[in-house]
């Protein structure tokens, strides 16, 4: 019973989303206030729907109900409840309804913060996003039901969920990275509903902005953690390897990228309008293309859910009318609203399009790099890979050549500057952040290393320009004293981000160069030098897990007599399905990692054993968070709700019309 009454819930969501996607937009075309008022109300009806929804499925895992098909295929009773909970979504069926599901809280969210904005604009906002939901809640039940039913042959137990996903990973990961992917369509639906309007004005940016910063945060902090997921589960160190699915999530990272910025500045100065919206509707539209990636079935991928090509055809046609459809509409509408406010070639503006163009270029390169292999294959062209070779020889000097502007872009006026005034700033101490990187050079355990050293440049250069920037805001005129409040939550989470994105490049680096590995054979008594420090095999020894056995390895780790770590890697093989995977052990501190994996055993009690020495691996996720979480700290800043909403209902002239 359970099973069709969240069938029935998310029937009633898909009725309630169609309402949604047509009474309010009719409304605002005839400036019905009745009709428009219905938004939040339908917005929230449908979230309170498909959490039903989401609420039957989760205790139809719990309790493990092996005559629901995607129970059977995910879940076992051995598994343990945590895992029983977030096998939920380690499924393409439950992942889409996570998906519908965050959906519908961001809708709830808008229609909840948004109560002070003109209802006409909302109104358009949530039927937009109305009308995505609509798409994805057919896509769910029409050919991804999570409630189908295996009567009359029902299994006495579950094939259990895959290994790789049995880990606290899953439990936070696809939720934070869902997150920042379905959160695009905030900024998606403003856009959209700003062109419809003919009205791109700075009102529309600064609304639109902290919804795009957030969802901007989220969607780092998911990628950050599916990086360090992948680093100790997988077994083999590496944290970023190209992956189709990984770049399905760093396209609309990058586009986003650009979007944050390109936001600031129509906020600002009113300029960037049609190519603020454009961004808009390519970061969206990324986070759609990933979404086919994953669940067509057209990549193979660890991360890709293995799905039949009817869904992929689904996607596929959605897709296209998402995206065919706005850039009518942009098409129709962009000439008549474009921007017309000037700027010098030396100026804030000026920087800050460079930034948009590099990150555009930067997501445009990874798409062809990912999609290549694919159009080759589906033309019967020959099968094709592109790997990290190309990525890195294509993306590396991009990164590289926008991180000097990162410091001088928030250092420079708007409108009109001078170079000149930007060498007497940043001349001194950019003699200085040279030096330390020429120092550095000479640093590395294996001699002179020129990367390294331009890495402590590029990450020093971006450092000192939020150093300058908090100098310059905080010091009083004379010898006053410093004015803290002039550390707004906007300036705090943008100094957060370019701290973090210094930390990634000195992390990425420093571990690529720097990076130290060794396969070998070993057996107990055995010990080998690694880094500096050695690893010496204690014993070895068994382990029964809750629905799994291991095989374990105690290695105790020292550093010039002194023992510092005892790690344990484990060998494991669940007992449902008998897959075998690998759990690697990590000594983790902020300078280094120490990391050992179990291979195959090779006779007479001996182990192939990997032994890797990863400097500074730690700054990667540490920089990515700082990058995630100043994006979220910027959303707290009070002039994105009272000012903007007061001058805006001035402006459009429908004070009238608020809610």
């Amino acid at each position: 019973m359970i099973p069709e009454l969240g069938h029935v819930a998310l029937i009633i969501a898909f009725m309630l989303a169609s309402g949604l996607a047509v009474l309010p937009m009719w409304g605002s075309a005839r400036r019905d206030v009745a009709m428009m008022n219905l938004a939040p109300t339908l917005a929230v009806g449908v979230m309170l729907f498909v959490a039903l929804a989401f609420a039957f499925l989760a205790t139809s895992f719990l309790q493990d109900d092996f005559t629901v098909a995607v129970v059977a295929a995910n879940s076992n009773s051995l598994l343990p409840p945590i895992f029983k909970f977030s096998a939920l979504w380690g499924n393409h069926e439950g992942s889409l309804l996570l998906w519908v599901l965050i959906l519908s809280g961001w809708m709830t969210a808008v229609a909840f913060f948004s109560r002070g904005l003109p209802l006409v604009m909302v109104a358009r906002v949530l039927s937009v996003m109305g009308m995505i939901a609509v798409g994805f809640l057919a896509f769910s039940l029409l050919t991804s039901n999570p409630f189908e039913r295996l009567l009359p042959t029902t299994p006495l137990d579950g094939n259990d969920l895959n290994p790789l996903l049995q880990d606290p990973g899953l439990i936070i990961h696809p939720p934070l990275l869902y997150m920042g992917y379905v959160g695009l369509s905030v900024p998606f639906a403003f856009a959209i509903a700003a062109l419809i309007g003919g009205r791109l004005d700075a009102s529309w940016a600064r609304w639109s902005r902290p919804w795009t910063n957030v969802a901007w945060g989220f969607l780092s902090l998911g990628i950050m953690l599916g990086s360090w997921w992948a680093y100790y589960e997988l077994g083999w160190g590496g944290w970023w390897f190209w992956d189709p699915v990984e770049n399905a999530s760093f396209m609309p990272w990058l586009m986003g990228t650009a979007l944050v910025h390109s936001l600031a500045v129509t906020e600002k100065r009113g300029v960037f309008r049609s190519w603020t919206v454009l961004l808009a509707i390519f970061a969206f539209s990324l986070s759609l293309l990933g979404t086919f990636l994953v669940r067509s079935g057209v990549l193979t991928s660890v991360h890709a859910f293995a799905s039949d090509p009817e869904r992929g055809l689904f996607i596929l046609i959605f897709l296209a009318l998402v995206v065919g459809a706005s850039l009518l509409l942009y098409a129709l509408r962009a000439p008549a609203v474009a921007s017309r406010v000037s700027y010098g070639p030396v100026s804030r503006e000026s920087l800050l399009m460079i930034n948009n163009l590099v990150f555009t270029v930067a997501a445009t390169v990874v798409l062809l790099g990912t999609l290549f292999p694919l159009v080759m294959d589906a033309f019967s062209l020959g099968k094709y890979s592109v790997g990290p070779p190309y990525f890195n020889a294509v993306f590396v000097p991009l990164m590289a050549l926008v991180t000097p502007f990162m410091t001088v872009a928030p250092l420079s006026r708007w409108r009109e500057d001078s170079a000149a005034r930007w060498l007497h700033e940043l001349v001194v101490p950019a003699i200085g952040v040279g030096v330390i990187a020429a120092a550095s050079s000479f640093m590395g355990q294996q001699g002179f290393n020129i990367w390294i050293g331009l890495a402590v440049l590029l990450a020093g250069w971006v450092s000192l320009g939020v150093v300058k920037d908090f100098l310059r805001r905080v010091k009083g005129k004379g010898q006053g004293p410093f004015r803290w409040r002039a550390l707004s939550p906007s300036f705090i989470g943008m100094s957060l981000a370019h701290l973090g994105f210094a930390a990634v490049v000195l992390g990425a680096v420093v571990v690529t160069q720097e990076n130290q590995e060794r396969d070998l054979r070993m057996a107990v008594g055995d010990s080998e030098e690694l880094g500096g420090y050695r690893f010496e095999l204690k014993r070895l020894g068994q382990l029964a897990g809750p629905n799994y056995v291991a095989e374990q390895a105690v290695f105790e780790v020292s550093r010039a007599g002194e023992l510092l770590a005892v790690l344990v890697p484990e060998k494991r093989r669940y007992l449902a399905s008998g897959q075998v995977m690998t759990e690697a052990a990590i000594d983790a501190s902020l300078w280094r990692d120490l990391y050992i994996a179990l291979g195959e055993p090779i006779g007479e009690g001996a182990w192939a054993v990997r032994l890797q020495y990863k400097p500074l691996v730690r700054w990667l996720w540490l920089g990515a968070l700082m990058i995630g979480l100043g994006a979220i700290v910027t959303v707290f800043d009070r002039r994105y709700r009272a000012q903007a909403q007061t001058r805006s209902m001035i402006e459009h002239g429908v004070v009238g019309l608020a809610s």
